[in-house]
């Protein structure tokens, strides 16, 4: 083995490996308990982010599990067409030539897009495959390739004939960047300043009535001013009329309840193609619906002087003529939420328009019952509430997008008869005149429309497969919240209204990534850590083990680069602890590695010793927790465990308990029995790691020779625990392994006192035990040797009853004390410790009157506070030890 580790060039090589040996690959003719996954699909113009790294990293820890368990696995990788934000990239590549979209036209538009997608659509993919993902590449799909198209067009096609397809003139989310409407899901509100323009409105024959609005350059789309039927103040003012500012129109006061009379004057302005709630309250009166504004955010023809001004500067413009007339009121600073594409961030304009949309409520019930009655579940169980609220709540979802990059709609329409249907091909003729002047709707679908039928689809529906028999319903769907709504709820629907059946069985939701300060990670605010990046420089399987290490189940991810450490280090431990393995059995060993690797273990109970019998005890209780941890989704516990067993429990303890053996040249038998135990315990522990780190594992495997050279530990079978047999045979009791703990209680204990006192870790020292009964004692005895190692002692006697006038530590099984004569000088310690305490308290004073300083407290940074209540907290325990060793000089 290399002296040193080094992951890129063995990351790389073990990919190609497991792909060109077909390890990801898996067939519905090999039968055994499927598990399948679907990729969340990341878009074809996206480049791997952190959040994916967190994503996919969930998703392969627990398909690469599943596969060690014998299940016959599927996850199924591919890609969103993402129609916004493709066509975005396109149209701005064209702009660099000079040209537009409108200019080139739709199909050689199209033919740009396709070329795009070939040229940069496939990074993403290369990406995901360096974060180590075992995806089945055989069977990677795209949302616009031939078979989901056809999935589209169908579902299309029949909600269509059942009436759950409308078309309708209705208030959408427009986006003036991307000249297309947006579902509501796609409009993200963000708390803003703004403000509140409160504007006089004359009443005809006399009087005034004052209405507040965020946007007044609305009030020119303006036909009505609406009170609360209820409200005394104006029930003498309805039905008469108002004049409207800066036109010369004449609007009707009308009564509704929809107004609050306890919000600002009880007055309110309708401008039912501008709003939702007016458009509901203009279509309750049958008011006029004028649009005053065109789809690329300025003002049009019927914005009178206004027109052909960005809505912007309509607004100002508005304000200050109304100022100059006297018609404004006043300004209110004004905290609200305002709608912006999810795609480009332009805020968002409410505008009337003519769309398709889809029936949801009766979609929405049956796929609340799913989750009501457990057939679904999620994991964080509390975002139940969330997916119930939204659909319990659930509006008509509008799927027309005004763009070219998509599945188009497929209605026709006859010029001549003016018939209108769906069809699931191009029509040569109209069905009903056989008129050949027919043309088909110019929208597109919402990217969603295809991405919801995902788990189906890509298993080859509508066309019946051996794939869709055996692999759906999936299992496990691994997301995040934010698109319970996009995503997760629609794929429920779509799976009972198509399939019959729920589409995945458990939801994982996991959190966001963000930087050690809690903000989301963006390029504006420049703190985006690149994966490829911590790759390059840790390694794939740090980026992916660190992760894991720092995920809490559903909560947020708050990291910084030197997080990744984590990962580095660990595997380096890991590999000097493969290699001085290696270097101990040598070319000649007759030890089977691979009947070890499995389990087969030829144990001479004889030479058993309480580390050895403690060491396979919890390898056995570690194969049970880490898998419970990962059948309750809890990731992060299984990492932690992971760790503590291979760096804790097999390196810095047993490995350095079986030197004693392995260094000796009396015993051979009892040589050769110390590496069999720590084969199998390291071979289990790679089984237990390779989900986490894959590469790292995979490459030690054959290293240590636990399998054939054609053999993937990918496919190795997940370790399990000891049978009662086993257990008794070999001694793996609980009071075995509370001795052991407890030995390690002292050893740990007395490494400490060395540390106090300022021994040099070179310098050989000696120990008093003072047991607490005679069998404790005879039990120490027996494993002096072990003792007098670990604590680099030349000499530790073994006593019962008494106390010693020395420094000492209690433990479980006794006291533990370190004679100082003739290894320090007393007096020189004394002097050296008082210094130590005076510096400890000059440190701790300053502390203490920074945070008696109430401005610090207020105005510092929170966490610079914490640091010092932290700092705090550490001088007192220092300065407590530290009086404690003055004590013992007799100072």
């Amino acid at each position: 083995m290399d002296k040193h580790y080094d992951p890129g060039k063995i990351e790389n090589k073990w990919y190609e490996w497991w792909e060109q040996n077909g390890h990801f690959h898996s067939e519905p003719s090999e039968g055994g308990e499927k598990f399948s996954v679907v990729i969340p699909p990341p878009n074809v113009t996206g480049i791997l982010h952190m959040g994916h790294a967190l994503n996919n990293t969930v998703q392969d820890v627990l398909v690469r599990w599943k596969r060690m368990q014998g299940y016959n696995v599927l996850w199924v990788p591919g890609t969103d067409h993402a129609g916004i934000a493709t066509q975005n990239v396109v149209e701005k590549s064209l702009r660099a030539e000079g040209k537009t979209r409108t200019e080139v036209g739709r199909e050689r538009f199209l033919e740009r897009v396709w070329q795009w997608r070939g040229e940069y659509g496939g990074t993403i993919v290369r990406q995901l495959r360096k974060l180590g993902a075992s995806c089945d590449w055989q069977r990677e799909r795209f949302t616009m390739d031939e078979g989901l198209s056809a999935a589209v067009t169908e579902v299309f096609c029949r909600l269509y004939d059942e009436d759950l397809i409308y078309r309708g003139n209705y208030i959408v989310n427009w986006c003036p960047r991307c000249h297309t409407a947006l579902s509501d899901e796609e409009s993200e509100h963000q708390d803003e300043n703004g403000r509140l323009w409160h504007i006089r409105y004359p009443v005809k024959g006399g009087g005034e009535l004052v209405v507040a609005t965020t946007r007044p350059e609305t009030m020119l789309g303006d036909t009505a001013v609406a009170v609360n039927p209820e409200d005394e103040r104006y029930r003498d003012m309805i039905g008469r009329k108002v004049l409207l500012p800066l036109t010369d129109r004449e609007i009707t006061i009308i009564a509704d309840d929809y107004v609050d009379r306890e919000f600002g004057t009880g007055v309110v302005k309708m401008t039912p193609a501008h709003d939702p709630n007016d458009f509901q309250v203009g279509k309750r009166h049958n008011l006029e619906f004028l649009n005053v504004m065109n789809g690329d955010g300025t003002m049009n023809e019927s914005a009178g002087r206004y027109a052909g001004m960005d809505r912007f500067e309509c607004r100002k413009q508005v304000v200050a003529d109304l100022d100059k007339q006297g018609l404004l009121v006043r300004i209110d600073e004004h905290r609200h939420a305002v709608g912006h594409c999810y795609r480009c961030d332009t805020v968002v304009e409410p505008r009337l328009s003519q769309q398709w949309f889809v029936r949801m409520k009766p979609l929405a019930q049956p796929a609340l019952e799913a989750v009501h009655s457990g057939k679904i579940k999620f994991s964080p169980q509390r975002w139940e509430k969330t997916y119930f609220e939204w659909l319990e709540n659930i509006r008509d979802w509008c799927i027309s997008r005004q763009i070219w990059w998509g599945h188009r709609i497929p209605v026709y329409t006859c010029a001549d008869c003016h018939l209108e249907w769906a069809a699931r091909a191009t029509p040569g003729c109209c069905p009903q005149c056989e008129s050949l002047t027919i043309t088909q709707d110019e929208d597109v679908l919402d990217t969603w429309f295809s991405s919801w039928l995902w788990p189906f689809s890509t298993l080859g529906w509508p066309e019946k497969s051996a794939e869709l028999d055996f692999y759906y319903p999936t299992n496990d769907l691994v997301t995040a919240p934010e698109i319970i709504f996009f995503w997760v709820a629609r794929m429920i629907m779509a799976g009972l209204k198509f399939m019959g059946d729920i589409p995945f069985e458990n939801v994982y939701l996991h959190g966001t990534v963000r930087d050690d300060q809690g903000r989301k990670m963006s390029k504006s605010l420049g703190n985006s850590i690149d994966p490829l990046d911590i790759i390059e420089q840790y390694s794939a399987d740090a980026l992916r083990f660190s992760l894991m290490q720092i995920t809490s189940t559903g909560m947020d991810v708050y990291v910084n680069t030197e997080k990744f450490e984590i990962g580095r280090n660990f595997a380096t431990k890991i590999w000097n602890a493969a290699r001085f393995m290696r270097m101990q059995m040598g070319d000649e060993c007759d030890i089977d590695t691979q009947a070890t690797a499995v389990g087969k273990l030829n144990l001479e109970t004889a030479l058993l010793r309480p580390d050895d019998c403690h060491m396979l005890a919890m390898c056995n209780r570690y194969i049970v927790d880490i898998t419970g941890h990962l059948e309750k989704y809890r990731l992060q516990d299984g990492a932690l465990a992971i760790y503590d067993f291979i760096w804790n429990q097999f390196c810095d303890w047993y490995l350095e308990y079986a030197k004693l053996d392995l260094n000796g040249d009396d015993d051979q038998q009892r040589r050769r029995q110390v590496l069999v135990i720590m084969n199998y315990v390291f071979a289990q522990a790679l089984k237990l790691l390779h989900p986490y780190m894959p590469f790292l594992t995979e490459e030690l495997w054959h290293q240590m020779e636990y399998g054939t050279v054609d053999e993937t530990v990918m496919k190795a079978p997940w370790p399990t625990s000891f049978n009662n047999d086993q257990m008794t045979e070999w001694g793996l009791s609980d009071a075995v392994v509370t001795y052991v703990d407890s030995k390690r209680e002292l050893i740990t204990a007395g490494r400490a006192l060395r540390s106090d006192y300022n021994i040099a870790p070179s310098k050989f020292t000696d120990f008093i035990i003072e047991a607490v009964d005679h069998e404790v004692a005879g039990e120490l005895q027996n494993d002096i040797e072990c003792l007098k190692r670990m604590l680099r002692a030349e000499r530790v006697e073994i006593t019962v009853g008494g106390q010693r006038a020395m420094p000492g530590t209690l433990g479980k099984l006794g006291t533990i004390y370190l004679p100082l004569e003739g290894l320090v000088d007393i007096n020189a310690e004394r002097e050296r410790v008082r210094n130590e305490i005076e510096k400890n308290r000059g440190f701790l004073k300053t502390v203490h009157s920074k945070l008696g300083n109430e401005r610090f407290v207020n105005n510092a940074p929170a966490e610079v506070v914490e640091q010092q209540r932290e700092r705090k907290v550490e001088l007192e325990q220092t300065i407590a030890r530290l009086d404690k060793l003055l004590i013992s000089f007799g100072g």
